[in-house]
């Protein structure tokens, strides 16, 4: 190493590139204990012992050692707590390599593989490495092998009875595609079929487009109560509603749920169904013909295949029951000449009786039986028509419905995102609505928070107190839709849209993110919490659209119409006619508005004299030195500052400080005994 003076007198320091370029005859070797010399085996199975508390089992040949391996790292992404590891160690160890096996039943075998794979290449690069050093380099590179593609495995599955109902298919064998000795071979009826041949591209393809559409069928089925997914993945217990269940045969009708056999090859292999809670002899038939129909439609997806079953599965019922095509033709004719002979003989008596009336015969493709065995392009439209709404086709309780967003009933003010962008998104959707409203009454605003789908909630205005009630009724917004949902409004109007929380769905694994709150012109990014894949969304702006009535039922009565105000003509600044007094008050200086109509009048007794009522308490008033209009003040104007009862003070009716009624004045007040006799004092 090369030390570099540094001032002062200091010690000398060594660079990097010293370090590095230091002969390898300097660089000391990690000291080798005297007991792991004399019997390096003994050694590192101890040391393997005291750190994961192994078990120690004798083998005819070699020793196993059985201990868990739980991943160190605090990240570790996968839900794995550890490791049941069995590692077999020779009786010629080192000279004979360690071999490690796997036996975690939450992990399928294909995984199991690759970490078993994983150890062998450890042991080829790391020659001369202890046990113990294998192991930690094992857990580093965990995360790893764990997201290398599933090896493949052969299973052979054996299914006693007629048919499965509910249950998974019991395994016999499982083994990894390099093992030494094949199955043995099972006679089977029938002639022999050889097994289709497939390229690597083939089958790397469809391994990935598996992949894309099981997660896919996962994320959208694995909520409801009837899911359930085998632990190799292949066999997807699904619930199932058919459109119409009153038209499929007795036997069909009790069906709940269907066993989705995915094999592992898919599309490349057949995809087939096994109908639940119904007999064998009733739903074979049906089975084969939807596998049929699936093999000739490989480009369609999982979802697709699974919501044709549902919307037409009493269409494949009667193509199932009906009778062979000879037998068919044989009954359509007869059934044409028997329509033809009757349509004759009612024609000719009809224009016996009226010439006038002419019969139109019916449309031939209306008469057209239901049960057609050709796979038409109507089939096909509904099948791509229902592949974005499998979820809802099949859920409980949506019989015979719509999808869902053709449920949602085009009233009230719709919420568009006109110029949303959308990057990694397949579906964005509002889950907690946040608004600004504007109350009818005052046109004051008001927030309202927390706003789910199909909750109404009621709440009342800040400064009137008049009740309002909103429904917020929610679609899914993407690529071909920009519309969030409809908003449902009484005795108020939608003004603007408040920070709201938003659940994206990923574009590529199809998984529904957490709740992203987001507002008005803000670009909001994270990261998919399946497949890692980054994704962004931004409302640039944000429009309400009236569609028509957004009443909830007549909840709340319609808010009553201020009553205009008449027109005064008058300016402000400028003074009132006589500046506001009136032939009864000459000192007051004002106009006062009362409740009770809402008109200006200079006083009472005017009020009363004009209007056929009486009147009521005024509440605000206008200047007569201003003309302002303003609320009620005692003395003086609240803009101008001046008096309008004359002298402050000084006034009786003004303000209610006196009385001008000379039985109720004081005895000292000069006005009690004015214009009065000389002995009215007395004579009180």
């Amino acid at each position: 190493m090369i030390p570099i003076r540094t001032r002062g007198g200091a010690s000398p320091r060594y660079s990097r590139q010293a370090v590095a370029e230091a002969p390898p005859s300097r660089v000391v070797r990690r000291p080798v204990p005297e007991r792991e010399v004399k019997d390096a085996r003994s050694y590192q199975i101890e040391q393997l012992k005291r750190r994961y508390s192994a078990k120690e089992v004798d083998l005819d040949g070699e020793l196993s050692l059985l201990f868990n391996l739980s991943p160190s790292d605090p990240d570790f992404p996968f839900d794995l707590d550890h490791l049941e590891c069995d590692l077999r160690i020779p009786t010629r160890y080192p000279r004979q390599s360690p071999r490690l096996h796997i036996k975690n039943g939450n992990i399928p075998r294909g995984f199991a593989i690759n970490i078993e794979r994983g150890w062998d290449k450890l042991v080829e690069e790391k020659r001369g490495a202890t046990l113990l050093a294998l192991t930690n380099a094992l857990d580093r590179r965990l995360e790893s092998l764990l997201s290398e593609q599933k090896a493949e495995t052969v299973k052979l599955t054996i299914f006693k009875g007629s048919r499965p109902q509910d249950a998974e298919p019991a395994p016999v064998a499982e083994e990894a595609p390099a093992a030494k000795h094949a199955p043995e071979s099972f006679v089977v009826g029938g002639p022999y079929i050889p097994e289709e041949s497939h390229s690597r591209e083939q089958i790397a393809e469809a391994k990935a487009r598996r992949a894309q559409e099981v997660r896919q069928l996962e994320t959208r089925m694995s909520r409801l109560a009837l899911y359930h997914r085998s632990s190799d993945g292949v066999v997807y217990t699904l619930p199932l509603e058919p459109k119409r269940r009153a038209d499929l045969p007795v036997g069909l009708r009790q069906v709940q749920s269907v066993q989705l056999i995915i094999p592992l090859l898919y599309p490349l292999q057949s995809l087939r169904i096994l109908l639940n809670d119904v007999e064998s002899e009733d739903a074979g038939p049906l089975e084969e013909l939807f596998a049929q129909k699936a093999a000739e439609q490989k480009h369609m997806s999982l979802m697709s295949q699974l919501n044709y079953l549902a919307q037409n599965m009493h269409t494949l019922a009667k193509q199932v029951q009906a009778p062979p095509v000879g037998d068919r033709e044989t009954g359509e004719a007869e059934r044409n000449v028997a329509h033809k002979a009757n349509e004759a003989e009612h024609s000719s008596t009809l224009d016996a009786e009226k010439g006038h009336i002419r019969i139109i015969p019916r449309p031939p493709e209306w008469a057209a039986d239901d049960g057609s065995d050709d796979w038409d392009e109507s089939d096909e439209e509904s099948y791509e028509e229902d592949e974005d709404d499998g979820e809802v086709a099949i859920e409980q309780g949506q019989t015979g419905g719509p999808s869902l967003p053709s449920q949602t009933q085009e009233r009230g003010t719709a919420l568009l995102f006109p110029s949303i962008e959308l990057h990694g998104i397949e579906l964005l959707q509002v889950s907690i609505l946040s608004l600004s409203l504007k109350c009818d009454r005052c046109k004051t605003l008001n927030e309202l928070r927390g706003l789910k789908d199909n909750l109404e909630k009621s709440s009342s205005c800040k400064k009137c107190a008049t009740p309002f009630t909103v429904r917020f009724r929610q679609e899914f917004v993407h690529q071909n839709s920009t519309r969030a949902g409809f908003i449902d409004a009484t005795a108020c109007t939608v003004a603007d849209l408040l920070p709201s929380t938003f659940l994206p769905t990923c574009g590529r694994c199809s998984t529904a993110a957490g709740g992203l709150v987001s507002v008005r012109g803000e670009a909001t990014t994270n990261v998919c919490r399946e497949c890692h894949a980054r994704f962004t969304f931004k409302i640039p702006d944000v429009k309400f659209l009236a569609y028509g009535p957004g009443s909830l039922g007549g909840a709340l009565p319609a808010p009553r119409r201020r009553q205009q105000q008449e027109k005064l003509g008058l300016h402000a600044g400028e003074p009132l006619p006589n500046r506001g007094a009136c032939v009864h008050y000459r000192r007051s200086h004002r106009w006062f508005r009362f409740s009770c109509c809402n008109k200006v009048h200079p006083c009472d007794k005017c009020h009363d004299a004009v209007e056929d009522h009486v009147n009521e308490w005024a509440n605000r008033m206008i200047c007569g030195w201003c003309s302002r209009e303003q609320r009620y003040r005692v003395e003086d104007c609240a803009f101008c500052g001046r008096s309008v009862i004359g002298k402050r003070g000084k006034g009786y009716w003004e303000g209610g400080k006196g009385t001008r009624n000379q039985v109720l004045m004081r005895r000292g007040d000069k006005r009690k005994y004015r214009r009065l006799g000389p002995g009215a004092k007395k004579e009180e």
